[in-house]
């Protein structure tokens, strides 16, 4: 583990609170506690695989075509984690990074884009995995594309991360947004070339990080800069 943001200085602008960022959290955390433990009902046998798409059934395009009906598991893959560890992460990401993009594009498109940085996400992972008989879960595509839309918006803001140490706690350091997503983005390659794991879909979050950096220029609302460039000045 790289680090783990925390908290960044970024106030909002154009919409009074984060409701889809929160919604997104609250959703994802039900979905878990609700359907994937004991906690409250039985977890219903096959959950995962009847809600989760498998890379070969997926890649290539043309088997993604021929099976569209089946397809809308690229949509609720998204919503499955597989342990409580795995859920945490991504909607701390979600938090720190989520508000400010939905308050770049507004409510309605912040839905849009989201489920689309996990849809691509989904499908560059299952074009390029050699793990092609796992089943997909996770944010970790959609939470990845709000990441790289964040770095196009506000490059220049500061961001507070919890850094681990050899033998020392978390240490909380505070870093421009471009060095602590440029170093996340770089360790998500890096890991996925070297270190590739079936446990851990690196280029579902590449693919979605990719998205989300091109589709934020397109659905972002009218006068939102990006690069952190305000207009008029």
């Amino acid at each position: 583990m790289l680090f783990v943001p925390v908290w960044d200085l970024n106030p909002l602008k154009k919409v009074r609170f984060q409701y889809v960022t929160i919604g997104l959290i609250v959703l994802n955390v039900a979905v878990y506690f609700g359907l994937e433990t004991n906690l409250f009902i039985p977890v219903p046998p096959g959950l995962i695989e009847a809600l989760s798409p498998t890379p070969s059934h997926v890649a290539p395009w043309a088997s993604f075509l021929q099976h569209l009906p089946e397809q809308y598991k690229l949509l609720t893959y998204m919503f499955l984690h597989g342990s409580v560890l795995h859920l945490l992460f991504n909607m701390i990401f979600l938090f720190v990074f989520g508000d400010n993009v939905e308050d770049a594009m507004g409510h309605f498109r912040f839905i849009l884009f989201y489920l689309a940085c996990g849809v691509i996400g989904a499908i560059v992972y299952s074009a390029v995995t050699e793990f092609t008989e796992v089943p997909l879960i996770g944010a970790s595509g959609a939470v990845s594309g709000v990441i790289g839309a964040y770095l196009i918006l506000h490059p220049n803001i500061r961001v507070w991360v919890l850094v681990p140490f050899p033998k020392l706690p978390f240490i909380p350091l505070r870093f421009s947004a471009a060095l602590v997503i440029g170093a996340w983005i770089l360790y998500q390659f890096g890991a996925a070339v070297f270190f590739p794991s079936q446990s851990v879909a690196l280029w579902a979050h590449i693919g979605g990080f990719f998205a989300g950096a091109a589709l934020i220029a397109i659905m972002r609302q009218p006068g939102v800069p990006l690069f952190d460039m305000a207009t008029g000045e």
